[in-house]
């Protein structure tokens, strides 16, 4: 009983979560479980959106933002929508969408390969 306990780990979370050089994962699955299609993905999109695509919005934003102090809400309003609308058109493309989880399973994928996280540069 011990023997086939030790050949077989029975373990909480499935073999390609847990499996992998490093125990992180299997590097050549890209299945995406639900935490990263919902969270981490959008999370990703709106990142490089802000950097790529909406740039210029997000810049005259924080600097209305930084004018208007606690009456942002109010006077940056329309700086605010401009911003939304930039953001909203770039999660709406499909290739933008699917480019954005392409390279977050290479992430991934590297991340599970060599055990490094990726350093994350914010806007």
């Amino acid at each position: 009983m011990a023997n086939a306990y030790q050949e077989e780990h029975f373990g909480v979370l499935k073999d390609n979560y847990s499996r992998g050089p490093f125990g992180l994962g299997d590097p050549d699955d890209l299945t995406l479980r639900k935490v990263e299609k919902e969270i981490l993905i959008p999370q990703k999109m709106k990142e490089i959106a802000k950097r790529e695509h909406c740039s210029t919005e997000v810049q005259s934003f924080g600097e209305c933002a930084k004018q208007a102090g606690l009456l942002l809400t109010f006077q940056c309003r329309d700086k605010a929508n401009l911003l939304h609308t930039c953001l909203s058109n770039m999660y709406k493309k499909e290739e933008f969408v699917e480019r954005c989880t392409q390279e977050y399973l290479k992430d991934r994928t590297e991340y599970r390969r060599t055990g490094k996280k990726k350093l994350i540069k914010r806007v």
